[in-house]
């Protein structure tokens, strides 16, 4: 059995997602799932709990890495619970555990979660135009490492195709 692509969504918690973040985050978990990837989130509020929603309502797995160590934390949305136990630092946890992230907004978590992706040279695409830390970063590199290039897409669904294309290339 062939390993399935796993691809992290990150963006703003509860504090920070606006009712378009949702709507865009939805989307987003629906295009990973019906590209047959696994979703990984960091299983909380705000775009991590939308994103899974998007993936649960089209038939896809998700996987919420959680900062608690109480599985209960975790949004409804999250067919795998990992309680990491580890608090702020599972944002390495996440990165790590994916295969490519797209980002959504978001604000300093997110952009910890994208300076591990970053440092490790997972593949990252930015959704344009949904503010946040990320915005800044929309084809940049992060430092003069340049150790990849972040990109940017108009929607949801250019998103998923272009971090798989950059994936799987």
């Amino acid at each position: 059995m062939t390993k399935r692509i796993q691809i992290l969504v990150i963006g703003h918690n509860d504090n920070g997602c606006t009712p378009e973040h949702e709507k865009i985050a939805y989307e987003t978990g629906s295009e990973i799932a019906k590209s047959g990837a696994v979703l990984i989130s960091g299983g909380l509020g705000g775009v991590m709990r939308a994103s899974c929603h998007g993936a649960r309502d089209a038939g896809g797995l998700t996987v919420g890495i959680i900062p608690q160590d109480d599985p209960t934390f975790a949004n409804e949305f999250c067919d795998i619970v990992i309680p990491s136990g580890m608090g702020l630092t599972r944002d390495f946890l996440n990165a790590l555990s994916a295969d490519g992230i797209i980002v959504i907004g978001g604000g300093s978590g997110t952009l910890s979660e994208m300076a591990a992706a970053y440092m490790h040279k997972k593949p990252m695409v930015v959704i344009k135009n949904t503010g946040g830390v990320s915005q800044q970063y929309v084809d940049k590199y992060l430092d003069h490492r340049n150790n990849v290039k972040i990109l940017g897409a108009d929607n949801p669904k250019d998103a998923v195709k272009l971090i798989l294309s950059k994936i799987t290339s």
